[in-house]
């Protein structure tokens, strides 16, 4: 009897193991399905509640979410994020032209509304890494980088032949050189350019007028060899370019280690904010300028400082033919009502200038066209702004001075600029800020040291640069920076361009106008608690900043200890490493910060040869 009772107990213990089994593997196998689901849900619900613990942003009342920090680490950690197939090497998720076609958006294409900015929503956001190209190398170093960079980067040499006759771009082996030609500077953009300033009698035949002249614009851009043929005489330009047919030639001026960015005169401001650039310039750039009563032009227009130029490299410009003369007629007459003056017209080059002050718009007849914009309209509000066909006047105090009052460059990088007084911000307040960042970039550099040589990084990104100090703090270097300001917060862009330097308004909820693996380095600065206050996913942001950087790019993060256990959790999953870990002694706002400092490995799929960490 005793003997079959301990059999029954055995079949007993048998079949409780066998349901207990069963439930494990059943629970393993809904996880499985959760996490491995499509690489279009992006950011899931749980992962929201994991950064939204992390970063101290707000619950949504779900009582998982008022765990222990412990709990949730043990429960929800991101054990792995796939890898993008490798036809989206190039995927610049808000300017994906398959995704305008997949959901069929109504837009205007006469108006350039496809080549502008639409994100997908989250549901259609890809989860994935984005994998660099086949047999992918560390791009060439800058200078040398100017002039030539590997193919195997930018596969695509369709511009090669498509634009043969006019010398942007040559196939050479393993390399693509760019001789420094254009549509209209097919002898190379050093004479194009030394010819404009000899045009406007600038002394020595150098477009930078004794450091009057800093801030460039290039419309249609090509592979930007004007902007980067610029840099040499200290002028730094923003060449824009939509991700058009000829989608690649951004991709090149930032592999080329030039300053750039994706964009479009299309229905939208530009995300720049007003009396930004010195000189705007358009070479054959293929723009209708007198459509919509003008309204491409008048962009220009409110972007252009007081007695900024527009120079035009058109065959309007000579007007060989009816139809060319025709527009030229019309354009002449449209920049007349504009109150722009003809400084120099020669061969097929035209430079126009925009008055210093609002004299002749107050002289001009009673309903004339274009219109002065209404007062209560911003000319700095940017994101997502439609344009206006109007002309933004200058108000009172610039009017009085009569231009912009910026010191001539290189000292207006730390001058105090007169639109300071926009924000309430005194000269005090602007210095202790420059020499603040001036200690903190110090602090990075040595940090950075046993990685870094001086030729490692060149295209830089600060993703909350407020003032611009950490850029000004970089003079020294060899490198260039992409300030950002968040789209919420104080429109400090302006302040930033009268220190002569680069940048755009953002929302980092969404993916930012670039082509992957396009900076060597990411200041972040808060942007992590910024995002925590917000209803968007901190993973996200991770894995935007991870599609943007180059491999074997470095991040700064500098923020809450919270933030750096946050992206600590991450580390493995998106193949970064840490580098290094310092204080942030110096924080003024009483509020605990470090500094975390991470490089990105260098890995190819099995495509190229296999994963290399």
């Amino acid at each position: 009897m005793s003997r079959g009772r301990g059999d029954g107990d055995q079949t007993k213990r048998l079949v409780t193991w066998i349901v207990v089994l069963g439930i494990i593997c059943g629970c393993v196998y809904l996880y499985s399905r959760n996490s491995g689901t499509s690489a279009l849900e992006y950011g899931s619900k749980s992962l929201r509640k994991l950064g939204s613990s992390y970063l101290g942003g707000d619950d949504d009342g779900d009582e998982t979410t008022n765990k222990s920090d412990e709990e949730v680490q043990g429960d929800i950690i991101l054990k792995s994020i796939p890898v993008c197939d490798d036809r989206h090497s190039e995927l610049i998720p808000c300017l994906d032209r398959n995704l305008i076609y997949q959901t069929r958006l109504k837009l205007d294409l006469s108006l350039m509304e496809h080549y502008e900015r639409h994100c997908p929503v989250p549901e259609r956001r890809f989860n994935c890494l984005i994998p660099p190209p086949p047999g992918y190398k560390v791009p060439i170093k800058w200078p040398k980088s100017r002039d030539e960079v590997w193919k195997v980067n930018i596969p695509h040499t369709h511009l090669a032949s498509e634009k043969s006759d006019q010398n942007w771009m040559v196939v050479k082996g393993d390399k693509i050189s760019f001789p420094g030609g254009g549509t209209h500077f097919h002898y190379g953009a050093d004479k194009y350019i030394a010819s404009i300033a000899n045009m406007l009698n600038f002394s020595n035949n150098n477009l930078n007028n004794e450091g009057r002249l800093r801030t460039v614009l290039d419309v249609g851009c090509g592979v930007a060899s004007f902007g980067g043929y610029l840099l040499s005489s200290d002028i730094i330009a923003m060449s824009l370019a939509p991700n058009d047919v000829h989608q690649n030639q951004i991709q090149f001026a930032l592999e080329r280690g030039i300053p750039a960015y994706l964009g479009v005169l299309g229905t939208k401001r530009l995300p720049y904010p007003s009396r930004s650039f010195e000189l705007a310039h358009c070479s054959r750039c293929r723009i209708d300028w007198l459509q919509r009563d003008g309204i491409l032009l008048l962009e220009l227009d409110r972007l252009l400082r007081p007695g900024g130029y527009f120079a035009y490299s058109s065959p309007e410009a000579y007007a060989q033919d009816e139809e060319d003369l025709r527009i030229w007629k019309e354009m002449s007459a449209l920049v007349e009502r504009m109150c722009w003056k003809i400084a120099v017209k020669r061969n097929q080059t035209v430079i126009w200038v925009k008055p210093l002050t609002n004299d002749c718009y107050k002289e001009r007849e009673p309903g004339t066209r274009p219109p002065l914009c209404k007062s209560d309209d911003d000319p700095d509000a940017v994101w997502g702004v439609p344009m206006k066909a109007c002309i933004t006047p200058y108000s009172n105090q610039q009017h009085k001075a009569k231009g912009t009052g910026l010191a001539p460059w290189p000292a207006r990088l730390i001058t105090p600029p007169p639109r300071l007084a926009d924000f309430g911000y005194s000269a005090e307040m602007f210095e202790k800020d420059t020499k603040v960042w001036q200690h903190r970039v110090e602090n990075y550099w040595n940090l950075l040291s046993p990685k870094i040589q001086s030729d490692t990084l060149r295209n830089l990104m600060d993703m909350k640069a407020n003032l611009g100090s950490f850029a000004a703090a970089l003079k020294s270097k060899d490198v260039w920076v992409m300030n950002v300001v968040p789209e919420d917060g104080p429109n400090t862009l302006k302040i930033i361009y009268d220190r002569g330097l680069m940048g755009s308004v953002h929302n980092w909820c969404e993916s930012y106008s670039i082509y992957p693996r396009t900076y060597d380095l990411l200041h972040a600065w808060t942007v992590f608690s910024d995002i925590g206050k917000k209803d968007c996913s901190a993973e996200d942001l991770l894995i935007e900043m991870d599609r943007i950087l180059r491999p074997t790019g470095f991040i700064i993060i500098r923020d809450k200890p919270s933030v750096v256990e946050f992206i600590k959790k991450h580390m493995t999953a998106l193949h970064w490493e840490a580098v290094a870990t310092g204080d942030a002694e110096d924080n003024e706002q009483g509020e605990d910060e470090v500094v975390f400092i991470v490089q990105k490995k260098m890995w190819l799929t099995s495509r190229s040869s296999g994963v290399t960490e």
